[in-house]
């Protein structure tokens, strides 16, 4: 098949992973594939390195960017038209909401003109539904009118995916696609980098190069410095907690436009020598962070299903998550702790659970690894991508 992708852009991110992985899979398979993108502004880093050494094509549109833009939002719309239309794909697979909403309307132009008469070059639209743009935590004139922007591009789609089951729920309940027409794919993870064990000194070493003693029980994060992520509530837990297991260290892994305002809020609260901050990593020294810690703590406001869960899972540990999107559908009590989303009180109970038990932590560790396995694995995620691409073809 010949297959395009589009993404707003590639920052260190779990669509942007999700989508390198899908393309790297499907040109292994023998598949022709293209990836649109705009390019990796902002502190988060960038994935245009890791792409590059692949065997697909990746094409920067420098107009696409996240912000709302009318005129550079038509040019980025009308690049991407004209790249379709000299690929003429079979499939047009987009993800996020600006290169989601951009490449359909795109595709969906090249449709109605029938590929320069072509029949076999009429390209079927995917989505994938990492995330949606409308929530509870913005005004209700904007969820209103992003919820009208995802209905008509959805008349577009000819198949959703959904990184959750959650996701097509909440799409399907504000009236967003038909229900025939959506399947979950969990967001695959590099499982061979994170089940692979990591050797005790270079663990060491890492906890030495960030002020952790050996004996410390690590509580870790990874998610950008950003609005919604959720690290206010986890500095909240920690000025409680710190006080009671002065063994407990929390380990931001990650950056972003919100990086200073934590650091002076930690310093402000005392709290620097048991928070610690490790700015942006690659994703080859995520393993790492990951297999140094005891208990990931994911306290988000705003997912689909955080690939970090997973990865954390994988690495032996429970999750700590606020029970909402997709989080249940991996965070069990066998698996971890869901807690009410903004409740502080019994995010501090959790955490404190499992650090004063930790032979407990340990079980629920294993667990956690186990229960992750095959359902994360990239294999599976692009043999389901794959019979999405068959099926709409074939219909």
């Amino acid at each position: 098949m010949k297959i395009v992708h589009i993404i707003t852009r590639l920052i260190l991110g779990g669509a942007q992973e999700n989508t390198l992985i899908t393309c790297k899979l499907l040109a292994q398979r023998g598949h022709d594939v293209t990836l649109i993108t705009g390019p990796a502004i902002g502190p988060e880093g960038e994935l245009f390195e890791q792409a590059g050494k692949e065997q697909y094509k990746v094409i920067t549109i420098d107009e696409m960017i996240r912000a709302i833009n009318p005129v550079k939002d038509w040019i980025a719309y009308r690049k991407i038209k004209k790249l379709l239309r000299e690929i003429r794909p079979d499939v047009v697979h987009t993800h996020s909401a600006k290169a989601g909403i951009l490449g359909r309307y795109a595709g969906a132009k090249l449709k109605n003109r029938r590929m320069m008469n072509d029949e076999q070059r009429i390209p079927k639209i995917v989505h994938t539904i990492h995330g949606l743009a409308f929530h509870q935590y913005q005004s209700q004139w904007l969820n209103r009118c992003y919820i009208a922007i995802e209905k008509r591009a959805a008349k577009r789609t000819d198949f959703f995916i959904s990184v959750a089951d959650a996701m097509t729920a909440q799409a399907l309940a504000a009236g967003i696609g038909e229900p025939g027409k959506f399947v979950t794919v969990y967001s695959a993870v590099d499982e061979d980098a994170l089940l692979r064990p990591i050797p005790r000194e270079e663990i060491t070493e890492f906890r030495v190069n960030y002020g952790i003693s050996k004996d410390a029980v690590v509580l870790v994060t990874v998610a950008r410095l950003f609005e919604l992520k959720g690290h206010d509530y986890i500095i909240e837990s920690a000025k409680e907690l710190s006080k009671r297991f002065d063994n407990a260290v929390w380990l931001f892994v990650g950056d972003g436009n919100l990086s200073q305002f934590y650091k002076d809020q930690v310093t402000k609260l005392g709290l620097a020598h048991c928070i610690k901050f490790t700015g942006l990593l690659p994703p080859s020294q995520i393993p790492l962070a990951l297999q140094s810690c005891d208990m990931l703590v994911h306290c988000s406001l705003r997912e689909g299903l955080a690939r970090a869960i997973p990865q954390g899972m994988l690495c032996g540990m429970p999750a700590i998550a606020f029970d909402l999107d997709g989080t249940k559908e991996v965070v069990n009590e066998n698996t971890g702790r869901l807690i009410e989303p903004q409740n502080v009180e019994q995010l501090i109970n959790a955490c404190a659970e499992l650090i004063e038990n930790m032979p407990l932590t340990c079980r629920l560790g294993d667990n956690a690894m186990e229960s992750v396995k095959e359902k994360f694995a990239p294999e599976m995620m692009v043999d389901k991508i794959e019979e999405v691409y068959k099926k709409i073809l074939n219909d």
